[in-house]
Parts: C-alpha cells; sequence; structure tokens
C-alpha cells in the first residue's frame, strides 16, 4: 500500500476552463500527479472546445461519465445548453468523450458521478415538491449495501460535502470546479447552492490511520467566465459564477 498517495478530485466543470486553469495549477502546485475528473465536463456556455482541450493535453486524468457528458453524445436534446455546445464539438473531442468511464475504484474508494448506480440522481440529498432535503441515515446505508468500497465519491449536485456513516462508509462530493450553483426543474424544482463564487475541488491522502479528506475553495477570476456565459445569453450561469447562488 502507498501510504501518503494522493488524488486530486474535480467534478462538474461546465465548460468553465478559467476555473479549471486554476483548480489544474493549484494541483500541480501540490505535486499531486493523479486526477480523477467526475464528469459534466463541456456541458455549458463558457468554453467547452478549451475545455477539452486542457483536459485532452493530460491523459493521465481519468474522468468519469456524467449526464451531461453522455447528453453530448445523443443526437438531440431538449437542452439550450446542448445546442450551444454540442454544434462546437469535434470528432475528436466525441471520441474522447466517449472514453469515459461509468466508474473508477482505487483501493477502497470508488469514484462516480451521480451514485453508483445512476449518473442523474443525487446521492446524499433528495429532491421534494417542497425542495431539497438530506436523505437519512439509514436510508444511505441500504442504499450502498451494495456497494463494497469504504469511500463513495460523487459530484452532481455542485455542492462540497461529505457524510460519515455508522457502518464506515464515507460519501464525499468535492462540489464544482465551474459552477456553484444551478436551478433545476426536475424531478421538481429546486435550486442547488454551494454560496461561494470558489472553484471547488477536493484532495484525498491516503495514510496509515485512512484517507485524509482536503476540500478546496480557490479564487480565480470569475469575472471573465461570467462575462463569456453573459455573451453566450447565459444570465443564471453568469449570476451563478459571481455569487454561488441560483436565482431563481
Amino acid at each position: 500500500m502507498k501510504h501518503n498517495h494522493s488524488i486530486a478530485v474535480i467534478s462538474d466543470i461546465h465548460s468553465n476552463v478559467y476555473a479549471l486553469e486554476a483548480v489544474l495549477q493549484d494541483i500541480d502546485s501540490r505535486g499531486i500527479q493523479a486526477i480523477v475528473n467526475l464528469g459534466d465536463t463541456l456541458f455549458g456556455p463558457i468554453a467547452p472546445v478549451e475545455t477539452a482541450q486542457l483536459l485532452m493535453n493530460r491523459p493521465s486524468i481519468v474522468s468519469i461519465m456524467g449526464n451531461c457528458d453522455r447528453y453530448l453524445l445523443q443526437d438531440h436534446c431538449e437542452s439550450p445548453t446542448y445546442e450551444y455546445v454540442k454544434p462546437l464539438l469535434g470528432q475528436e473531442v466525441l471520441d474522447w468523450l466517449r472514453t469515459f468511464q461509468k466508474s473508477y475504484v482505487y483501493e477502497d474508494a470508488l469514484f462516480c458521478h451521480g451514485t453508483p448506480f445512476a449518473d442523474d440522481a443525487y446521492l446524499m440529498e433528495r429532491v421534494a415538491p417542497y425542495g431539497t432535503d438530506d436523505k437519512s441515515v439509514t436510508e444511505l446505508m441500504i442504499e450502498l449495501a451494495a456497494v463494497p468500497q469504504k469511500i463513495i465519491v460523487c459530484g452532481h449536485t455542485h455542492v462540497q460535502r461529505s457524510m460519515w456513516l455508522p457502518d464506515g462508509k464515507w460519501i464525499v462530493n468535492p462540489g464544482s470546479v465551474g459552477l456553484p450553483a444551478y436551478f433545476e426543474e426536475t424531478p421538481y424544482p429546486h435550486s442547488m447552492e454551494s454560496m461561494t463564487p470558489h472553484a471547488k475541488y477536493a484532495i484525498l491522502q491516503q495514510q496509515d490511520e485512512g484517507w485524509k479528506l482536503e476540500q478546496v475553495l480557490l479564487p480565480y477570476d470569475c469575472e471573465q467566465a461570467a462575462q463569456k456565459a453573459e455573451a453566450a445569453g447565459r444570465m443564471d450561469y453568469a449570476h451563478a459564477i459571481r455569487t454561488g447562488r441560483a436565482e431563481l
């Protein structure tokens, strides 16, 4: 077992190349070589092609297929973001997206986008007609009973958090690199908000006693990213990027 092995976990870039550049620079400055990307990488109105190029130049990054990556491989999708991004993607980028894995296991850690079973479901939260709340500990232990790994690292909600279960499992969400909040209509209208404009990612470090978790909130030039979103007519993205809050 390689002790002090560090893994940087990035997720939900949503085409924000400015946030991604800052995060990769921070990871490099710490000398961390292993990077896992939990997906939803190019789906956004900022700089999808530049985001793809930056990641394709780092073939050692393990990328997981997010629901929005999967949409970009479809021929049709009822979404203004899809209609903006899809025409920009050449064959090389689409072929690269196809290499994304459903999930990834490193020792006792499982990396996935949404849950180990679905790329478009929240793991720790439940969406109800009145908004979102947390699933109970019992519910989560039952849901994850079939997962042999002790640590489940997931993205999708864009909210940085972690939760320890009484059976010894640990759920970790690194938050979103590039989109700190959003409003979603389905299954019921709800907002997910990280409450700060920082680029977010996580570092997991293997130690003798177990894994150490560091949640990183990184300042970057979010104004540049917000202006790009505005130029594409996406005030919702611009507001979220500047404030960490969703516009309702």
